[in-house]
């Protein structure tokens, strides 16, 4: 088991999120924002700014001219792009490293953790829902507490391994019974700690709907779903990935087919090859 104390003092430790995040999310998902809104926000964090600049700038867009503020930039590729680009950036340094507990080398969990988080924008869109950049960025860093606990489920895991194979724990109920917390609570908690909304504590909490219930609360079902949808398909999954289980019951409670799966699953490819190729530039 592992104590609050210690796990606060390895928070506080922790590569955080740029404040920006927080700030712009809760302009974008305001409704009367504008770009200019948008634009202040990004333009007062240097890294992020020259980063999306950088971007724009790019042999992959070819322009005549370069693009010289946050403004242009948001002019050339659109409000959610530029949201999305600096959401990612702001997370990349977090979450960019290994997580050897969990089967992880250096950068699977950030490109798993991106490509959840395009799912999920692809879900909400699907689903018409609102809070869409705040689905995005929980998705984006609902296993932060990943980067914490791994040492300590490498530590634990024979322990861990004898629940899944041999008492058909899952893997969070596992990881809950040999460390005193899973990695969703703890997740959440750092959340809180960074100062974002109750509304994205909350979706991170509960993203593997370990509380069945949760799942009529659509933005966080939109999140599971994203969650399943990444492991099906395979990269960055890591140990963990092996010993979940799915809810049949959250396909019911948003409306979705296997159809609906199956046309996510085609555009995330399209969608995920034109995010690698602008985070390549970034």
């Amino acid at each position: 088991m592992i104590s609050l104390q210690t796990l606060v003092a390895e928070v506080k430790n922790l590569q955080p999120i740029p404040a920006v995040a927080g700030q712009l999310l809760a302009v974008a998902d305001h409704p009367d924002s504008s770009m200019a809104d948008i634009a202040k926000v990004i333009q007062y964090d240097p890294v992020i700014t020259a980063s999306v600049l950088r971007t724009c700038n790019s042999a992959y867009f070819g322009m005549k001219h370069p693009v010289e503020s946050i403004k242009d930039a948001v002019n050339l590729l659109g409000v959610d792009q530029v949201i999305e680009l600096a959401l990612i950036k702001s997370g990349s340094q977090a979450l960019g490293g290994s997580q050897k507990g969990y089967g992880l080398d250096a950068g699977e969990m950030w490109k798993y953790s991106v490509s959840s988080a395009i799912l999920a924008k692809q879900v909400a869109a699907r689903l018409s829902l609102k809070g869409k950049n705040t689905i995005f960025t929980a998705a984006l860093i609902k296993d932060m507490g990943k980067v914490v606990l791994e040492k300590y489920v490498a530590q634990s895991s024979g322990k861990i391994a004898d629940l899944v194979e041999n008492q058909h724990f899952s893997f969070q109920e596992a990881e809950k019974k040999a460390l005193g917390i899973d990695h969703a609570e703890l997740g959440a908690m750092i959340a809180k700690m960074w100062k974002f909304s109750p509304r994205m504590v909350n979706i991170i909490r509960h993203h593997h709907l370990s509380d069945e219930t949760k799942s009529v609360d659509k933005q966080i079902a939109a999140v599971y779903l994203a969650d399943c949808l990444c492991m099906m398909l395979g990269g960055g999954v890591g140990s963990d990935g092996l010993a979940y289980r799915f809810k049949d019951q959250v396909m019911k409670e948003l409306g979705f087919s296997a159809v609906d799966m199956s046309m996510i699953i085609a555009d995330f490819g399209i969608n995920m090859q034109e995010v690698e190729a602008l985070l390549q530039m970034a």
